[in-house]
């Protein structure tokens, strides 16, 4: 076995080594960094629940009245009240017959794929996939085909070469790295075409887009359609675990199948409270998405006036793609010497020579604050000479 402080030096000399770094307080649009104050660009907290007082009340409340866990698995003893609830009210937000809550997107993603894919079937996965799907994939006994991102002719070609096999297509709605949006209307049809289920998972979808933040598959007016969608409580609901909505007869066999599902504690009582408060806002306050969505068109605005591409992105996500390891976690100290705080993405999370700062904005930051935030991460980028001095915008 190799030894542990030779994959280390390895890991430094690629320049891929990571460090915890501490975030004092709650996770709003400025935190507490390592001791310095800093506008937060890289949390998940989409539309500030997280830190908002109803959320935190409501987990307290739990807590109180349920307990601070569940004490076990769902299927021995540890599905109460609150996760029936939950369920019953996220089938109906996502238009969907039943849903099941699991106790992470991770979780979720690989138990229901490996669950729903079998020995001698096919799993046809975007590249650009999350890695929760890619080990799902893994996991399953099923052959795994990887289409290239978006490509819908390369995908038919899978199916086509799956010769009537049974064959699911997973795709993120939102992609976590890129922030473009999966092309869902046309991914069904050709699932239909060739008898195929498809799997979507909403992470970055839910509480951003479509209507009333249902996400992506309702955006594309298929809610109720697609034959699994998967969501997170750990991003826009400011909370944390995850759900599959489908018919009841999948649900069903997925608390039968899904591993993750009978072998995990059920989620504890305080993050299915506050999750549950999350989702009542977010019924009755559909402006915060509207206003996240605005957040984002400033910054992708702001960094494109800078010389900053922010590639493919429509959403809240935003990247700036530099390249290599070292420079894009250089300009990640730099913009943090500026008060800004977003995170360099580096391989594997990547794919190599595509390192970038993904940016992400909340619905609760202020327009001046981002634009602010472009201009200072411009001048870090200029510093370091990542783009021309005359790149700046007129």
């Amino acid at each position: 076995m190799t030894d542990v402080a030779e994959r280390m030096r390895e890991l430094r000399d690629r320049g891929l080594y990571r460090r915890l770094r501490l975030i004092e307080g709650p996770q709003g649009p400025s935190v507490t960094l390592d001791g310095r104050p800093v506008l937060l660009l890289c949390s998940n907290n989409y539309l500030g629940l997280a830190d908002r007082a109803e959320v935190r009340e409501a987990a307290a409340e739990a807590a109180l009245r349920w307990g601070a866990g569940s004490g076990a698995s769902r299927l021995i003893s540890g599905t109460m009240e609150p996760h029936r609830r939950l369920e019953a009210r996220l089938a109906e937000f996502k238009g969907y017959e039943t849903a099941l809550l699991f106790g992470s997107g991770y979780l979720a993603n690989t138990g229901t794929i490996a669950a729903l894919a079998g020995e001698g079937e096919v799993v046809c996965s975007d590249e650009l996939n999350h890695a929760s799907i890619i080990d799902g994939c893994r996991l399953s006994r099923a052959e795994t085909f990887i289409y290239r991102h978006g490509d819908l002719e390369h995908l038919a070609w899978g199916l086509d070469q799956a010769g009537g096999r049974g064959a699911l297509v997973v795709s993120d709605g939102v992609f976590s790295m890129d922030g473009d949006v999966a092309p869902l209307a046309e991914l069904l049809e050709l699932s239909r075409r060739h008898g195929a289920r498809l799997m979507v998972d909403e992470a970055h979808g839910t509480g951003a887009l479509g209507p009333g933040g249902r996400g992506t598959v309702a955006a594309a007016g298929l809610s109720g359609e697609v034959d699994v969608v998967v969501g997170t409580l750990g991003k826009a609901l400011g909370s944390y675990g995850a759900y599959v909505c489908a018919g009841g007869q999948t649900v069903n066999y997925l608390v039968n199948a899904a591993r993750p599902f009978i072998f995990s504690t059920a989620p504890p009582p305080p993050a299915v409270g506050a999750a549950s408060k999350a989702l009542e806002i977010l019924e009755a306050e559909p402006a915060l998405v509207a206003r996240l969505q605005a957040n984002a068109g400033v910054l992708r605005q702001g960094l494109a006036a800078e010389g900053l591409e922010p590639g493919r992105s429509a959403t809240q996500i935003v990247p700036v793609e530099i390249g290599e390891a070292e420079p894009a976690m250089e300009l990640c100290e730099r913009a943090l010497d500026r008060w800004v705080f977003a995170q360099g993405i580096r391989p594997p999370t990547v794919p190599e020579g595509s390192c970038r700062l993904r940016f992400t904005v909340m619905a609760t930051h202020r327009p001046e604050e981002l634009r602010s935030a472009a201009r200072e991460i411009g001048g870090a980028a200029r510093e370091l000479g990542l783009i021309p001095a005359q790149a700046l915008a007129a």
